[in-house]
């Protein structure tokens, strides 16, 4: 290696540094003086931890990336190929992360204001997340395809390509038919409102959230905290529950089986009296009626209380069972569900019970002394 080789070398590293700490500099600013008065500082800050790093590196690099008469002509087009792939990779990198860092920004606002209640804001925060998601996997492409056709081997195979271009997009289209199914039904669910971050739905008999809505799957987070991870398309080909589609008040509703002997008008007026006394109760309406009676004898009593969200309509529709229950058995026991018997004479009882009737009947219109022949004789 000669001297000016060496000092070419020399150069390179100096220029890498020289980036790298500018780098530094600049995320040390972002993060202690614009921070206070810039929200998207810390974002930026968190997003370019690594890409930041690595895109001014490689602008060191081919700033001071040496000369042909310094290195020979090998090893500066090794050189420049190897900066060009890292140049296309970095600053790949660099553009999501200050993507995200900027959509960061919006869904921090929108989660502060974004309560069951805020159906926008939640509306707003599920497409921007999947779009976040779309981009970023078309960039991702993008830049793979422009990596790729830097190698000459590449070039001439993409030049094949294009002139079949017809039968492999067939091909292709069949190999991905479930995973752009998956795509387009996430598309669909996010801008037809149908399902929001932060919806309340019940899927495949389970209650939870929609905690994270993909392009290939939407995961429910159940109220065990178990989570159920299903298929994007499942959401466009079967229906679901959502309860908080347009809004988060809900009905809580309590059915109780009880006995005929139950006092209708002081249960009404006891499950009025909590009612409206919970925390839990919305001050809509409420309401304690007998709507049916069953098969089994028993008189079916349905008492509904209106709630602001799920949460409290399960916490009042436990307070009125329990209440209630408790009430019944110490003021009212009798009125707690039982199984009633009807015991019916035989048959044969039944005649000789109806022939002894109509035998007194004639007795008494033959006068008394035939009376007691008749009982006999019957």
């Amino acid at each position: 290696m000669d001297l000016d080789e060496y000092w070419a070398w020399i150069v390179l590293g100096i220029a890498v540094a020289i980036s790298v700490a500018l780098v530094f500099a600049a995320r040390w600013v972002l993060k202690h003086k614009l921070a206070k008065v810039w929200s998207i500082a810390d974002y930026l800050v968190v997003r370019t931890r690594y890409s930041g790093y690595a895109a001014g590196a490689v602008v060191g690099a081919n700033l001071g990336m040496p000369s042909v008469s310094d290195v020979g002509w090998a090893t500066f087009g090794t050189l420049r190929h190897a900066m060009v792939i890292l140049m296309i990779a970095s600053l790949t990198a660099l553009g999501i992360s200050l993507a995200h860092a900027v959509t960061d920004t919006i869904l921090a606002r929108l989660s502060h204001a974004n309560g069951d209640a805020d159906r926008k804001a939640r509306r707003l925060q599920t497409q921007m997340r999947l779009l976040r998601r779309v981009v970023t996997s078309v960039i991702v492409v993008v830049a793979i395809s422009a990596i790729l056709f830097t190698f000459p081997q590449v070039q001439a195979l993409g030049a094949g390509l294009l002139a079949s271009a017809g039968i492999i997009g067939i091909v292709a289209g069949v190999a991905a038919q479930s995973t752009l199914g998956n795509l387009f039904a996430g598309l669909q669910l996010a801008f037809s409102d149908a399902l929001r971050i932060g919806d309340v739905v019940v899927v495949e008999g389970e209650w939870g959230r929609v905690e994270e809505l993909t392009l290939v799957n939407v995961t429910i987070k159940i109220w065990d905290e178990r989570r159920l991870v299903v298929p994007v398309a499942n959401f466009t080909t079967t229906s679901f529950e959502n309860w908080t589609k347009h809004g988060t008040a809900i009905t809580a509703k309590v059915m109780m089986p009880l006995d005929w002997e139950v006092p209708i008008a002081e249960l009404r007026e006891e499950a009025g009296r909590l009612i409206t006394s919970s925390d839990n109760w919305d001050g809509r309406s409420w309401s304690c009626q007998v709507v049916d009676i069953t098969e089994n004898g028993e008189v079916m009593v349905r008492v509904v209380a209106t709630a602001a969200d799920t949460g409290a309509q399960w916490n009042i529709a436990c307070e009125i069972r329990e209440h209630l229950i408790g009430w019944l058995v110490e003021h009212y026991p009798q009125s707690l569900p039982r199984n009633r018997t009807e015991v019916v004479a035989a048959e044969e009882e039944f005649v000789r019970a109806a022939a002894a009737s109509a035998a007194l009947r004639r007795s008494e219109r033959n006068g008394s002394g035939d009376r007691e022949d008749a009982v006999e004789d019957a």
